[in-house]
């Protein structure tokens, strides 16, 4: 019998004392629930103009109206005007999404959920009824684990889910239709703060923006 999410959570919360939080974190988020649909994301986005989207999307052959799908799109260098987008080298904590979002006016709640494991609420389709989309960042040792944890976790939640990933920082973002989530993230300008990533029916692919990372 398949367990809900919030037994799954309940039960590796329990045994977790002696693995290391962003693997307790990934187990709890992922876990055996998965379906070839990808996990529910219980959280519902924002309305968006897709309009907006394709103006900030061009093929990898810079033509300026491509087919909003995953591999056929870069992010426009123009998206990021006048934001560093430097490959950041450097150790970072949490604190510097906290820092980029609060320099561009934008509100988030921020909750330490467990050791290296932090959750943004952003606002959701109605603000008013506590409709939230929650991002979890996730603080690791290097870069390399960073990939490595991000890159396991979008494959363990499936189809539809998304994240980001700067230095050695993860940020797993829950399930949307691409064009949604490329939204969320451009509204945000989260794509020129982290390297934009989503898992697809059989792989993660990587979306090229003005962020990138090896």
């Amino acid at each position: 019998m398949v367990k809900s999410a919030a037994q799954i959570i309940k039960a590796v919360m329990k045994a977790s004392t002696s693995l290391p939080v962003s693997l307790v974190a990934l187990a709890a988020l992922g876990g055996s629930a998965l379906g070839c649909l990808g996990l529910s994301a219980g959280s519902t986005y924002p309305d968006y103009e897709s309009s907006e989207v394709r103006k900030a999307l061009e093929s990898p052959e810079n033509d300026k109206e491509p087919g909003v799908d995953v591999g056929d799109v870069k992010i426009r260098q123009s998206v990021c005007e006048g934001i560093k987008t430097e490959t950041s080298t450097v150790m970072l904590s949490h604190d510097d999404l906290s820092r980029f979002l609060g320099e561009r006016g934008m509100a988030q709640v921020e909750i330490k959920a467990r050791g290296n494991l932090f959750w943004f609420d952003f606002p959701g389709t109605d603000e008013k009824a506590g409709d939230t989309v929650r991002l979890r960042v996730a603080v690791l040792r290097d870069a390399k684990e960073a990939a490595t944890e991000l890159h396991k976790s979008l494959l363990e939640h499936g189809p539809g889910w998304w994240g980001l990933r700067r230095s050695n920082l993860s940020v797993l973002a829950p399930k949307a239709g691409f064009t949604e989530a490329l939204a969320f993230a451009l509204r945000y300008k989260l794509v020129c703060w982290g390297m934009f990533m989503r898992a697809d029916a059989d792989d993660v692919y990587v979306v090229p923006g003005p962020y990138m990372e090896l």
